[in-house]
């Protein structure tokens, strides 16, 4: 097994990794589910260089007061018609995050990176430790 530069084994045969993100909805409209769920696909992709062709499956989650659209059908609409998708509903707490939208990406990879999370809006509360250790590496690897 070969090493890179930043002492992570590479794979020689494809491996499935998976990566989180989240998102706030302005309003529970279709629309805005559409464009947040969008914009935070888009996001993850981008961010962690995912070829589309790569992507094994995604679950998706929603606050109950996220009504108006299944995320998994906004994800659908980017032409995510291959991927197998799962949309559930989160589990209502005190306290939670209003109009958010979760996601957990499963894809196929074969190289050793690690994917990095990517939390939107008001979402960006939830995992800070998340995106604290994703801006750390960033640093070290443009170093």
């Amino acid at each position: 097994m070969v090493t890179s530069r930043l002492e992570h084994p590479i794979p020689t045969q494809p491996r499935l990794k998976a990566v989180r993100g989240a998102v706030t909805v302005d309003a529970d409209t279709p629309a805005a589910v559409d464009d947040a769920v969008h914009e935070l696909l888009e996001r993850l992709i981008e961010a962690n260089g995912i070829d589309c062709r790569d992507l094994v499956s995604a679950i998706f989650s929603a606050t109950p007061d996220v009504r108006s659209r299944n995320p998994a059908t906004s994800a659908r609409a980017l032409g995510w018609t291959d991927v197998p998708l799962m949309c559930v509903a989160e589990l209502e707490t005190d306290g939670m995050l209003e109009r958010c939208v979760r996601v957990l990406l499963h894809v196929s990879v074969t190289d050793g990176r690690r994917l990095t999370p990517v939390y939107l809006g008001n979402a960006a509360c939830l995992r800070p430790d998340l995106l604290a250790a994703a801006s750390r590496a960033i640093t070290v690897e443009a170093g």
